[in-house]
């Protein structure tokens, strides 16, 4: 989710779901080393928990970017095995290490010893011509051995070569039984299902045999959804009774970050799936999409948008 699960996103969808663990950007060990930390891994304490993803494939290097991540209040510390984007493979990170299982072991071995967060690795079946049994079990096993807490598994192949990044997140099929089966091969080792699941219904399924799910496209592009993960996995009241509600609570971070110059925009775009099939939600966006761009937008720029539905016109009055 490199470009989305930044901080606002992350802050807004702490807002629907207090249980939920929330993941990080990947962040790369080198921006991390040399790059503005203060802005990279900025984080507000309402967020937590969150994991921090780093991208790297070098062992020292990841046992100080997970040390400096942990000084950062993360929960966890995941590395990415999965990204097939150009970038991650020119820079030997990403999905390429799904080829190199003895060095991702090395790679937690070094993060566990250097931190007392848990280190988790997020992987595919496999990439290009691997034998997903095969490579799976590869990399499975070397992690395991390392002590790793939990492995991620995004149950579909990375193409690195005749696939684009985008094409990589739809076109390789699913093999939700691949993971199932990985399960049952190492019983004793947490396993989180990734990849195409649209639902908290769907994770509830996959919850039944495995010790946890990961949602992303889903939970970003209708982030109406995770106001039904506490009630309904966890077994708790939601934070918020209705998505109105939750977006009328954004207003005083929205408030706060402008005065600290944020754009208005930075924040608003995380939001913009939250009311989908909503009447009037398409006026919502499309006020967002063309106001909130701008310089001088500000936070009665986003309580415009809101008093376009209906549902929250009664709520932002009594926020204004």
């Amino acid at each position: 989710m490199m470009d989305w699960t930044d901080r606002h996103c992350r802050f807004f969808h702490r807002l629907l779901t207090r249980r939920t663990l929330l993941y990080s950007e990947m962040i790369t060990t080198g921006a991390v080393i040399h790059g503005d930390r203060a802005r990279l891994l900025a984080s507000d304490p309402a967020e937590q928990p969150v994991a921090l993803q780093l991208g790297g494939c070098d062992p020292r290097a990841l046992a100080q970017c997970a040390a400096i991540g942990e000084g950062f209040g993360f929960a966890e510390i995941n590395l990415n095995v999965g990204c097939p984007s150009d970038r991650v493979q020119e820079g030997r990170f990403g999905a390429c290490l799904m080829a190199e299982p003895a060095l991702v072991g090395d790679c937690v071995a070094a993060m566990k010893a250097n931190v007392r967060v848990p280190v988790t690795v997020k992987c595919r079946t496999g990439i290009d011509a691997q034998d997903p049994e095969e490579a799976l079990e590869a990399l499975t096993g070397a992690v395991e051995r390392a002590g790793v807490d939990a492995l991620i598994v995004h149950a579909r192949k990375a193409w690195l070569e005749g696939l684009s990044p985008r094409q990589n997140r739809d076109v390789p099929p699913l093999d939700y039984g691949r993971v199932y089966r990985l399960k049952a091969a190492h019983p004793r080792l947490p396993i989180v299902l990734n990849g195409g699941i649209a639902s908290v219904e769907q994770a509830a399924e996959h919850l039944k045999h495995l010790g946890g799910v990961m949602m992303g496209r889903a939970a970003y592009q209708e982030p109406w959804r995770l106001l039904a993960v506490d009630p309904q996995l966890f077994g708790v009241p939601a934070p918020f009774a209705e998505p109105n509600e939750a977006a009328v609570a954004l207003i005083p971070y929205i408030e706060r970050e402008l005065a600290r110059g944020v754009r208005l925009h930075a924040i608003t775009r995380h939001v913009l799936g939250l009311f989908r099939g909503v009447p009037g939600a398409r006026a919502f966006r499309r006020h967002l999409a063309t106001e909130a761009v701008k310089p001088a937008a500000d936070d009665a720029t986003f309580r415009d948008a809101l008093s376009l539905l209906d549902v929250a016109r009664d709520s932002v009055q009594t926020a204004a």
